[in-house]
């Protein structure tokens, strides 16, 4: 399994925890009838990520960590296309969006690394 003693101690969980922050300070300027729509939807796919990095590092074998690793990848693809939806709809510039997606691909591909790092 990983050499991580805690998912605390994952960088990619780090990155999972600034995304969400980044998330939540992005949403927070979206139209008040967006708070249980978009901007929820947003904010719960994002924390998603770094808890299911969370919850796979604390399974006891290698087979379900890959699973939520997997399962949190699902969760930033969630968030780049609600991104892309903010965006279109105007709701964030075009610098927020580049934000976004820039800490999304850089968690994927820490998250396909660490996947092919584990034992089979």
């Amino acid at each position: 399994m990983s050499s991580a003693k805690s998912y605390r101690d994952l960088k990619v969980w780090r990155k999972g925890i600034d995304l969400v922050k980044e998330v939540y300070a992005i949403t927070r300027k979206f139209p008040k009838y967006e708070i249980y729509g978009l901007a929820d939807q947003m904010r719960r796919s994002s924390v998603s990520v770094p808890s299911n990095i969370a919850e796979g590092q604390g399974r006891q074998h290698t087979g379900e960590f890959k699973q939520f690793l997997h399962i949190a990848l699902g969760s930033a693809a969630e968030v780049d296309t609600q991104t892309v939806i903010a965006f279109e709809l105007e709701y964030i510039t075009k610098e927020e969006s580049e934000r976004i997606e820039a800490m999304i691909l850089e968690i994927r591909k820490m998250i396909y690394g660490l996947i092919a790092h584990l034992p089979q």
